[in-house]
């Protein structure tokens, strides 16, 4: 009886004769909401401070290529940098990044160098059972399956941040699966804390079809953007290509941050720098003292040697 009370009132305040004879309807508030703030301090004050954003430290990208036109067999093309990072220490300088799964896929693996690497080698050794057992080759959605699911069980605590490429029975396929477990399938993908720059590279730049040439060179653009404007990324550009007739690894592609050889020894050996004349001069210098004292008797002359500088050595 009361939910009918309540209802025939809201209905009545809705019909147009009683609002047109209400007042005109204030807008509602906009802007910003600062109710919330004293709560948020409160919460940021008893649970030890507010999360901070995990960096994941790398560029990883990839993209399809060939098809239609180009006369180009279809394939996926993938990049990573090589750079390995504890905080704000480089700790390895050539790591790799383009993880193994089958002869026909890749992933590469940016966040925690642990967790990528178990990851990718838990999947790889289920996906060569699966193709066991089925008797044919696994196919790249399954991968796909096998890897979201199991990050997804974890919430985000595995913080392996992949992109998967393959090609299968069914063409080409390009994964992001990210490290809670949700998924994207897209022509071209950027992850990582370089991906901005790298998708700058792409967006500006990707169109379909391309050839084979034209897919590697414009991945590794998108890891040296990444490389030259990320300071978790760094070092040199890793490309693998996937065809189906087979894949090509290409480790240390490009290196555009080689070091070069430091100079330290100024010597150089007698005889390096010739000269045209010599002239050879006497520092030695003498002064002769005359007497005139004593009755006028000239005494002889008295040499005297310059005092001869001494150096002051501590104790």
């Amino acid at each position: 009886m009361t939910a009918w009370i309540q209802s025939h009132h809201i209905d009545q305040l809705d019909h147009p004769l009683n609002m047109a004879t209400r007042g005109p309807i204030e807008p509602a508030n906009v802007g910003f909401d600062f109710s919330n703030f004293a709560r948020n301090a409160h919460l940021g004050n008893t649970m030890g401070g507010l999360p901070k954003a995990t960096s994941t430290g790398t560029t990883i990208v990839g993209l399809k290529f060939g098809g239609g036109d180009s006369g180009e067999e279809e394939g996926v093309c993938l990049g990573a940098d090589t750079r390995a990072t504890g905080g704000p220490i480089v700790a390895d300088k050539n790591c790799e990044k383009i993880h193994y799964l089958t002869p026909n896929m890749r992933c590469c693996g940016a966040g925690t160098a642990a967790d990528t690497e178990y990851v990718t080698n838990l999947i790889s050794s289920n996906l060569e059972l699966h193709a066991l057992s089925q008797g044919r080759q696994a196919r790249v959605v399954t991968a796909m399956t096998m890897l979201k699911q199991y990050l997804f069980r974890y919430q985000g605590h595995v913080g392996a941040h992949l992109v998967l490429g393959g090609v299968d029975a069914t063409g080409p396929h390009l994964f992001t699966i990210h490290a809670h477990g949700s998924t994207d399938k897209l022509p071209y993908v950027t992850m990582g804390s370089g991906s901005l720059a790298a998708m700058a590279v792409f967006e500006s730049s990707f169109k379909e079809n391309m050839t084979k040439a034209e897919a590697i060179d414009l991945v590794a653009r998108a890891i040296r953007s990444g490389v030259f404007n990320d300071l978790g990324s760094g070092s040199n550009v890793d490309v693998a290509v996937i065809q189906k007739s087979g894949t090509e690894m290409l480790r240390n592609y490009e290196m555009p941050n080689e070091r070069g050889v430091k100079s330290r020894n100024y010597k150089f050996r007698r005889g390096t720098t010739a000269w045209t004349k010599e002239d050879v001069r006497s520092l030695v210098v003498k002064e002769e003292v005359r007497s005139t004292t004593g009755a006028g008797k000239e005494q002889g002359p008295a040499v005297v040697e310059p005092p001869q500088e001494t150096m002051d050595v501590d104790a």
